[in-house]
């Protein structure tokens, strides 16, 4: 997994796999776009406008839970 943050946009992508081709997109709701593969797998997501939908668009935090 691996997100960015683009700050000349003000974009916020989540890519779930890597190297996957993006087949179709769709904005769900306004501001944010999901990316599918092929097989309709949800590959990645994008968030427009991320300085006013995140608290901290430089901050991310991974926990693992049991």
């Amino acid at each position: 997994m691996n997100v960015q943050y683009h700050r000349k946009t003000d974009t916020l992508t989540v890519f779930l796999k890597e190297h996957a081709r993006v087949d179709e997109s769709a904005e769900d709701k306004p501001g944010i776009i999901l990316d599918y593969d092929k097989e309709s797998n949800l590959i990645a997501f994008e968030i427009l406008d991320a300085s006013k939908r995140v608290t901290d668009t430089l901050k991310v935090d991974f926990q693992l839970s049991e």
